[in-house]
């Protein structure tokens, strides 16, 4: 597997097709963001830059959690509105049924590496 870091984590989810959207998801990620670190903590997958939070995921019945924190749903509330995906103030679902808008995600990880480049803690 291509994800070390994540593959005590994937290997333990049950659905096959949960499993395989997540590590398509996370490949991408750690593909075009190789300077992020990977890591399983509260017993989700994320990615972290200089040691401070960028985006973490979730999975659930029928959806996948994307949570990039309050600033940046706040600055994306209505890009992810258009993408179709349904939010709460610090996350938003992708159904399993839907394309994942891997621009949006690119803009969201992007912002947070950005805004977060001289922080020095995990969380805003």
């Amino acid at each position: 597997m291509a994800l070390p870091e994540f593959e005590e984590y994937l290997t333990k989810i049950d659905d096959i097709d949960q499993r395989e959207y997540l590590t398509t998801v996370l490949t991408w990620i750690k593909n075009n963001f190789p300077q992020l670190t990977g890591v399983i903590k509260w017993n989700q997958p994320m990615f972290t830059d200089h040691g401070t939070y960028i985006i973490g995921f979730s999975l659930a019945k029928h959806h996948m959690s994307v949570a990039p924190e309050l600033k940046t749903m706040a600055q994306f509330a209505d890009q992810i509105a258009q993408a179709g995906y349904s939010s709460t103030k610090g996350l938003f679902r992708i159904r399993y049924d839907q394309a994942l808008d891997y621009d949006l995600l690119a803009k969201l990880i992007e912002y947070n590496i950005e805004d977060k480049k001289d922080y020095d803690k995990f969380w805003r």
